[in-house]
C-alpha cells in the first residue's frame, strides 16, 4: 500500500507521558495550563493524566487534582492511562471528564514484560483477562488490543513480526472470552528500535493477518527516526498516531533515562502539512504550547519546531 491518507488523527500523550518521567516535580497547576493550551490547538484527543501507582510513579501522584482541575472543550476527548481495578475506578470518578474506553494491554517482549509490569506473560494474560471482564461487569467497552515493543527490546534484542502477530492472536483470544469487539490494534514502539523497514514488515504482517483492522502507531524518537518511521506508516495506510508536544515523555522502565521521548507533535503536524493531509491542528499554536512545556520542564526538549518556527511562519515573512 502506498497511497498517503486524506487525514490523520493525533492523540496526544505529551502531559501523561511527559510528566511520568520528569525527574524534578511539576505542578499540578502546570500540568493543568499545558492540558487548557492543548485544547485551543485544534487537537480532538488529549491523555491528560495516569491513574497509576504513586511509588512507581511519582509523577503522576497527583493524577485527580489534574483529572479534576482542566477546564474540558466541547468536541475534545480526554483520557486517562490505568492498567487495574484500582486505576479504572481512579477514573470512573471523573466519568463526566474523561472518555474511558478498555483496552487489552500485552507486550511482545517477555523481557519488558517482567521490567515494566513485573509479571511473566502468562500472568499478564491473565491479568488482561480479568481486566476485560471487569470491564464488560461495568458496561465499558473494550476495543483495543495494544503491544508495547512491537519492534524491539533494550531487554530482549529484536522482535518478529511473527511474534506481533501471535501477541495481537492472545490479545483476540482474551477479547473473544470475554464477548468484547476489537476495532483497533495499537503498535507500539516502546524503546525506539523501529525503522521504515520494520514498519512495513510489520505493519504489513498485521495487515495480511487483519486486512480490514485499523492500526495506529506509538512511535519512540530514541534513535531519530520516529518522523520517518510516521512516514512509513502512512505509506501503508495507517491514520491514527500518538504523540506528545515538544517531543515530552520516555518510558521509564526503558533503561535509557537520557533518551528522547515519543514523537513530536509538533514535527508530526509539519510532517502531514507538506504533505497535503489534513491533522485540524493549528501548527503555530502547537509550536507555542511546545515551548510552554519546555519552560515547565525548565530544560530543553526534543521538539525542533520549539527552537526553529514552521514553514509557513516563514513563508508569510517571505511573502
Amino acid at each position: 500500500m502506498s497511497d498517503l491518507p486524506q487525514h490523520v488523527e493525533i492523540h496526544e500523550e505529551g502531559p501523561r507521558e511527559g510528566f511520568q518521567i520528569e525527574p524534578g516535580p511539576i505542578s499540578s497547576a502546570d500540568k493543568i495550563r499545558l492540558i487548557d493550551a492543548l485544547s485551543e490547538t485544534g487537537l480532538h484527543h488529549i491523555q491528560v493524566c495516569s491513574f497509576v501507582n504513586p511509588r512507581l510513579v511519582p509523577g503522576w501522584a497527583d493524577a485527580e487534582a489534574v483529572a479534576a482541575g482542566f477546564t474540558p472543550k466541547p468536541g475534545v476527548h480526554y483520557t486517562g492511562l490505568y492498567f487495574n481495578g484500582n486505576g479504572l475506578d481512579r477514573a470512573l470518578a471523573f466519568k463526566d471528564r474523561l472518555t474511558i474506553g478498555g483496552a487489552i494491554s500485552l507486550t511482545a517482549s517477555v523481557g519488558f514484560t517482567k521490567k515494566n509490569l513485573n509479571r511473566t506473560p502468562e500472568e499478564n494474560i491473565a491479568q488482561m483477562k480479568r481486566h476485560a471482564e471487569l470491564h464488560v461487569s461495568k458496561g465499558i467497552p473494550v476495543t483495543r488490543v495494544g503491544v508495547m515493543a512491537a519492534f524491539g527490546c533494550n531487554y530482549q534484542g529484536d522482535i518478529a513480526p511473527a511474534t506481533v502477530i501471535k501477541t495481537l492472536e492472545d490479545g483476540m483470544g482474551i477479547a473473544a472470552e470475554a464477548g468484547c469487539e476489537i476495532s483497533l490494534f495499537s503498535l507500539a514502539d516502546t524503546m525506539g528500535w523501529a525503522t521504515p523497514v520494520r514498519i512495513e514488515r510489520t505493519v504489513g504482517a498485521v495487515r495480511e493477518r487483519w486486512p480490514d483492522m485499523k492500526i495506529s502507531l506509538h512511535l519512540h524518537d530514541t534513535r531519530g527516526l520516529a518522523v520517518a518511521n510516521a512516514h512509513a506508516g502512512m505509506k501503508m495506510g495507517v491514520t491514527r498516531f500518538d504523540s506528545t508536544v515538544g517531543g515530552l515523555g520516555g518510558c521509564p522502565f526503558a533503561g535509557q533515562p537520557k533518551a528522547a521521548g515519543n514523537i513530536c507533535t509538533e514535527e508530526l503536524v509539519l510532517l502531514c502539512e507538506e504533505m497535503g493531509i489534513d491533522t485540524g491542528v493549528d501548527l503555530d499554536k502547537l509550536i507555542e504550547v511546545g515551548r510552554m512545556a519546555e519552560e515547565i520542564v525548565g530544560h530543553q526538549l526534543p521538539g525542533e519546531l520549539i527552537h526553529a518556527g514552521s514553514l509557513d511562519a516563514f513563508r508569510r515573512m517571505a511573502a
